[in-house]
């Protein structure tokens, strides 16, 4: 399985697709789900929808299962004497930028690099780089720099797709596209399973900024349930074991206000039946996920989390095990499978 679905994640992993300017990787997810899906669309905002058609009965319950697309990245914010000051789109830590390969989305693609100024040149130069002093050098001299870049453009991280040892993939963008690759399994896997409902797989837009995409794709499917496919902290070293997860040790499920307990039960017993290893992830108050607005949609939601531990989070290097993108596809896949015709008569707020 990992062998399938390798190629399509290192495509992702080397396209674009800034929040709120997904369209490009949106395309390469849209062409994959097109061979394996039953219907797919585009909404209004870009966020790109699947759906597996159920068996029988009409009218037939809906299960979303969503992940978002989009990632964190810069933005142009001036150019000047032959250099690019920038902007971060979404959470981007100043910090882990310099020496970084980059692209700028301008006229025609630049690939450059971020260079931090000398300490001389810093306001307070032992203190930790800021935005303020980064530059990035795309090579070209002044005039032509302005003729080509112009501010509001956008900056991409150049990253290419890394293989490690033990199962383990690298790369930008892994929060959120590793997610989107368990879904792309997952749906695969339905069309060769039964199954009673219609199951609608989304690939949202704007979570890193607003949760636009999950809000929006929750109110036009008006699904009876949900679950929200994202990463969570995986270990790196950092002493804090009671709030990460390792790699290779399976999914987490999110339990919090935001998750139905039902849901949460349904999928402990599930996960444990098809001996998928997984841990429980406190979520004590919002859950920093989209499923943070999905479950407010409409007259309400039942939403659960399914989360991929990830290391380094919002770094152009960040880390996943592929075993647990599969686990994680195989539990999506078979919890799609169990919704009966009447299961939500059986869904009690009791834990």
């Amino acid at each position: 399985m990992t062998e399938d679905i390798l190629p399509f994640l290192k495509s992702l992993l080397s396209a674009p697709g800034l929040t709120g300017h997904e369209a490009p990787v949106a395309s390469l997810i849209e062409a994959k789900w097109k061979t394996i899906a039953d219907r797919t669309q585009r909404t209004r905002l870009g966020s790109v929808h699947a759906l597996s058609d159920g068996d029988g009965f009409q009218p037939r319950p809906k299960l979303l299962i969503s992940a978002h697309m989009d990632a964190i990245g810069m933005m142009v914010a001036g150019v000047a004497d032959g250099f690019l000051t920038l902007s971060p789109v979404g959470h981007v830590d100043a910090r882990v930028l310099p020496s970084q390969s980059v692209i700028v989305h301008g006229r025609e693609p630049l690939r450059g690099i971020v260079v931090p100024l000398p300490p001389s040149f810093r306001a307070d130069p032992k203190s930790a780089v800021t935005f303020d002093d980064l530059r990035v050098d795309v090579g070209l001299p002044p005039k032509r720099l302005a003729q080509l870049v112009r501010p509001g453009d956008l900056i991409s991280f150049a990253t290419e797709p890394l293989e490690m040892r033990g199962g383990i993939i690298s790369g930008h963008s892994l929060d959120n596209r590793a997610s989107i690759a368990a879904l792309t399994l997952a749906m695969e896997e339905l069309q060769l399973v039964r199954h009673d409902w219609d199951v609608w797989f989304a690939a949202t837009v704007q979570e890193e900024l607003t949760y636009a995409g999950g809000g929006t794709s929750a109110f036009a499917l008006k699904p009876d349930l949900a679950i929200i496919v994202d990463v969570t902290f995986g270990e790196d070293g950092n002493g804090k074991s009671h709030e990460t997860f390792p790699l290779g040790g399976g999914p987490t499920l999110g339990v919090g206000p935001t998750v139905h307990p039902f849901l949460l039960k349904t999928l402990k017993e599930l996960a444990k039946q098809i001996e998928i290893p997984f841990a429980i992830e406190p979520m004590p108050k919002e859950s920093f996920t989209e499923a943070d607005l999905i479950q407010l949609t409409g007259a309400g939601i039942p939403t659960a989390i399914l989360s991929i531990p990830l290391r380094y989070m919002h770094t152009p290097v960040e880390l996943v095990s592929l075993a647990d993108i599969e686990r994680a596809a195989k539990l999506l896949t078979a919890f799609s499978a169990m919704l009966t015709r009447n299961f939500m008569q059986t869904v009690t707020w009791d834990d």
